[in-house]
């Protein structure tokens, strides 16, 4: 991970909503790797001058709980690449939801603040951030599906004083804006015989398209630089 002495990078852990996909899984992708782009145009047009390039690094992964991040060595692989300054977004919820031991109000609000405590110890900011929302209509509706867990998230941010960006909110509205069908697009969704990777077809409402990855990544982009020059972090990097 390389970037311009001093700049602060933006630092990924997550589950595969956030992850770089794998080649044969294309066109699904997580937010993560389009992150860079919407960042750094973002970025400059906020400063209203020339900056440093935001670098960012992901250790988002498929699966990926709160535990299985740390116990795989994902989350101190992030943790030698963190300098002074860099900013650390967590998003994870999506498998902590299927694993009792990580309910919303023990295990997983347990994992994430420690993790936040162990950024803050090494002068990093973390970042927490609710699960993206998963494209569920029921009678032409858009269902919640991830119960507590959000509000978990919220509740931890506010109690410790960190910064939240919603996506469970800003996502489902973005799907109930499009509507039942339209948002259709932003996931994997293929008809068979129409891909080559997906001869059978695939109709997955958990996991993005290229467009929905795009699009949600631009959505994390904007609450990121709302953050960085509200907490005026951009001082770091003008």
């Amino acid at each position: 991970m390389t970037g311009p002495a001093g700049a602060p990078r933006v630092l990924l852990a997550g589950d595969s909503t956030v992850a770089a996909c794998p080649a044969h899984e294309t066109p699904m992708s997580g937010w993560g790797p389009h992150l860079g782009a919407p960042l750094n145009s973002r970025l400059a047009a906020a400063l209203g001058s020339p900056a440093p390039t935001v670098a960012v690094l992901n250790t988002a992964k498929g699966g990926a709980t709160t535990e299985s991040h740390r116990d795989e060595g994902l989350w101190a692989a992030l943790l030698i690449e963190l300098r002074p300054a860099d900013v650390v977004l967590l998003q994870f919820g999506h498998n902590d939801q299927k694993q009792p031991h990580l309910a919303a109000r023990t295990g997983y609000t347990a994992n994430l603040e420690r993790a936040c405590d162990e950024v803050l110890e090494r002068g990093g900011r973390p970042v927490l951030c609710t699960s993206v929302a998963r494209r569920r209509f029921v009678a032409g509706r858009l269902e919640p599906t991830h119960g507590d867990h959000p509000q978990a998230v919220r509740d931890l941010a506010g109690r410790r004083g960190l910064p939240c960006i919603d996506l469970a909110r800003s996502t489902a509205q973005l799907y109930a804006g499009l509507g039942e069908e339209a948002s259709r697009a932003l996931f994997t969704h293929v008809e068979p015989g129409h891909h080559p990777l997906y001869p059978d077809g695939c109709a997955d409402d958990t996991h993005f398209s290229f467009t929905g990855a795009v699009q949600v990544a631009d959505q994390v982009a904007a609450e990121l630089v709302r953050l960085w020059v509200e907490h005026e972090w951009c001082k770091v990097i003008v």
